[in-house]
């Protein structure tokens, strides 16, 4: 073997082991990636397939004295119309007040591309001063959409997860809502609702979340994988061309449904809900150099009535005289000083520390937002 084969092969050897010392950093990389892709049908919703809300008025009958009280005059009105349609005739201004009887609305979710003769779960809920639905029984109810017409026939048991117990002294005892319920598999589709899906010559794939580069990453995931096919004309929806046969097209879509794509950067959130006093920090939200300084004002006002007697033998009468005190109480400022670029998780850390309130956090991250020390949105519900 001469020197010239000798170098070659060791030169072939050190490459192989390049290779082999690259690959675990490559793998690496390519799972990193795929970790962070999202599939396609978590992203977006196939437009001409969504859900359509159905509701209707019913009576629910069999309660147990539960149901609505006189002061419900529309409920004898619909009790007679109801038994007008049997050949039952009430006499004139003579409306039903019946206690096992109570007037609900009717509410369902249609599924996209549900067919007659499917069943759809209802929500049944008091319309009156009912006190309870537990034992009852809806009658046929037709849910209607929003074009007026009727979609589905709804009847059934109803399923109450509450109940309501009052004793005789007035005393009762609730648990959750006795006065809603539900009716698995309560409503039968009577008429379809069209769609589009499977007669256009594009599919549209509307972003649940519109993002600029995401929309640009799905355009290019769907073309890697099948050609240019897709297109984009804003940050809201795709145009994807799809087979024209029916069968083949609901397979396309469900391919592209698995197809994992890189979720565009969003703006980092933090959310306040001023009603119970959470709040939501988003990851990647990075706080400013700031120094905020705050301190509560506590005043407390007590009550405490003084018995005023007149002298023994006096002829003067005994009185109540209020008498008041007011205190007021300022608590020691705090100032927080936080270093560019720490997380906003550090400052909530920091104030938790010294005891303050979701308020006092909310007042504090208000004050900061307005004095654009946030990189982030403040959205307040």
């Amino acid at each position: 073997m001469n020197s010239r084969t000798l170098h070659q092969g060791l030169a072939g050897l050190l490459t192989a082991l390049s290779l082999l010392a690259a690959a675990p950093a490559v793998a690496q990389k390519a799972s990193a990636d795929a970790a962070r892709t999202t599939p396609l049908g978590h992203l977006v919703q196939v437009e001409g397939m969504r859900e359509n809300q159905l509701i209707g008025y019913g009576l629910v009958v069999g309660l147990q004295g539960s149901g609505d009280s006189s002061q419900i005059r529309f409920q004898g009105q619909s009790v007679a119309n109801m038994l007008r349609q049997f050949g039952v005739t009430l006499p004139e201004r003579n409306d039903p007040r019946l206690k096992n009887v109570a007037t609900v609305m009717v509410s369902a979710t249609f599924p996209p591309g549900y067919r007659k003769g499917q069943t759809i779960d209802i929500t049944v809920s008091s319309m009156g001063d009912a006190k309870s639905l537990r034992g009852g029984v809806l009658l046929l109810t037709p849910l209607m959409a929003a074009d007026g017409e009727v979609y589905a026939l709804a009847q059934g048991n109803v399923v109450v997860g509450g109940f309501s117990a009052q004793g005789q002294s007035g005393s009762s005892v609730t648990v959750n809502t006795p006065t809603a319920g539900r009716v698995p598999s309560g409503a039968t589709v009577e008429r379809e609702i069209p769609t589009d899906f499977d007669t256009r010559e594009t599919v549209t794939l509307s972003l649940r979340r519109p993002h600029f580069q995401t929309a640009t990453n799905i355009v290019r995931t769907i073309n890697g994988r099948y050609g240019e096919i897709a297109s984009t004309r804003d940050a809201t929806s795709v145009e994807v061309v799809a087979p024209a046969n029916p069968t083949q097209r609901v397979a396309f879509v469900a391919e592209l449904q698995k197809l994992g794509v890189q979720v565009g950067q969003e703006l980092p959130r933090v959310v306040f809900n001023s009603r119970t006093g959470t709040v939501v920090i988003a990851d990647g939200v990075r706080v400013r150099p700031a120094a905020v300084a705050h301190g509560n004002l506590k005043v407390i006002i007590g009550e405490q009535p003084v018995a005023s007697q007149p002298a023994p033998f006096g002829r003067g009468e005994t009185v109540v005289l209020p008498q008041s005190s007011v205190v007021a109480e300022q608590d020691r400022g705090r100032m927080f000083n936080w270093a560019p670029g720490s997380k906003l998780q550090d400052i909530i850390d920091t104030i938790n520390r010294t005891g303050a309130s979701p308020d006092d956090i909310m007042a504090i991250l208000q004050a900061l937002d307005q004095a654009g020390a946030i990189d982030g949105e403040l959205i307040v519900i």
